[in-house]
């Protein structure tokens, strides 16, 4: 189960990083309600894409025919994608994560732990670093969480980046503990 949610996230991630670069997240994100609409309605198109006696190229041609009107290549081609590595099933899991991934214009939630109240100019000097890595807009909570000890940990999604003084003294234990004394 956890296995599907991560290949989930990962084609949906990976489509609306895509989509953004080309067609805009706005788009992007109407072309999938579309979609998902479509492929609800009418649950042959399902079976269609699921059909091992259906060529890819032919369930091509049926997306490109399915699928127009208005509609951005990207999502056509995110299709295809799912089709050719036989993840088409993932698609409704995919545009329900984004629809609720980005449901706040766009925003993507962070949790930023700290050990001890932050400085304001600190919160944004990380948040400026944060949002030009991640290339998004982002909306900050912050958690004092004394068991970190000290630093920062960071989790943006599935994402953890962690500067806290208890990982830096775990993976010194583990060090410690691989080295052999003779």
């Amino acid at each position: 189960m956890i296995k599907d949610k991560v290949v989930v996230s990962r084609y949906a991630e990976a489509f609306i990083s895509f989509a953004r670069e080309n067609c805009g997240l706005d788009k992007a994100l109407e072309d999938l309600v579309i979609v998902k609409n479509i492929i609800r309605d009418n649950p042959g198109f399902s079976e269609l894409m699921h059909n091992p006696e259906i060529s890819y190229a032919e369930k091509c041609i049926i997306i490109d025919a399915a699928i127009k009107d208005g509609l951005s290549d990207e999502i056509r081609n995110f299709l295809k994608l799912l089709i050719e590595k036989k993840r088409f099933d993932v698609f409704l899991d995919a545009a329900e994560y984004l629809r609720v991934k980005y449901s706040h214009l766009g925003q993507v939630d962070v949790l930023l732990k700290t050990a001890f109240p932050l400085e304001l100019d600190l919160i944004k000097k990380i948040e400026a670093v944060l949002k030009k890595k991640f290339k998004q807009d982002l909306r900050f909570y912050i958690d004092l969480d004394g068991s970190l000890l000290g630093g920062v940990q960071v989790v943006i999604g599935n994402t953890i980046i962690d500067g806290s003084v208890e990982k830096r003294l775990s993976e010194l234990k583990e060090k410690l503990a691989a080295v052999s004394i003779a």
